[in-house]
């Protein structure tokens, strides 16, 4: 099975892609783990492209895998190599809440992963409100495009619902 998830911050991304990892005992790769340079401890610092394209061939050359970004333009060989495309979208203040409930997290020192500064945040909520009708819309005609079918889901349920469908 493989499985590329693409969706806006805060949209459930890598909450879904772990519970199908652990689910169907599948690899996943995050793409902001290829996206962003790995030296720097914010997301300032893009990783070089030669780079991150071949990390990303590599891991999509297994059997199976998750893959799950908000990334729409280079990831096309994911695209292209996956047997279920999901495009999430659920409400946007939903992400926003998830977003920012993640940054207070990440503040506080519940969650060691990367640490984003006020102003970072803040640029990350404003990207977030325009990534439907920008990055997103992209990325439905650019899967249009490639021939890809693509499902759209809110969260979690609607993902299970057609994968077990399916396996029938």
């Amino acid at each position: 099975m493989k499985i590329h998830i693409i969706g806006g911050p805060g949209s459930g991304k890598t909450y879904i892609a772990r519970h199908l990892a652990e689910r169907y005992d599948i690899p996943i790769l995050d793409l902001d783990d290829i996206f962003w340079d790995h030296e720097i401890k914010d997301y300032a610092s893009r990783a070089d492209p030669i780079q991150r394209d071949a990390a990303l061939r590599r891991f999509i050359q297994k059997d199976s895998w998750i893959v799950e970004g908000a990334y729409d333009r280079w990831p096309t060989q994911s695209f292209q190599s996956a047997d279920w495309i999901f495009v999430l979208n659920p409400p946007l203040w939903l992400r926003q809440l998830r977003i920012f409930r993640r940054f207070l997290k990440r503040k506080i020192g519940f969650d060691r992963s990367r640490k984003e500064t006020i102003r970072g945040q803040i640029e990350l909520m404003a990207w977030n409100k325009k990534y439907d009708r920008d990055n997103l819309i992209r990325a439905q005609f650019q899967l249009r495009d490639l021939s890809l079918s693509f499902i759209r889901c809110q969260g979690l349920s609607d993902v299970l619902q057609h994968l077990d469908k399916s396996r029938k």
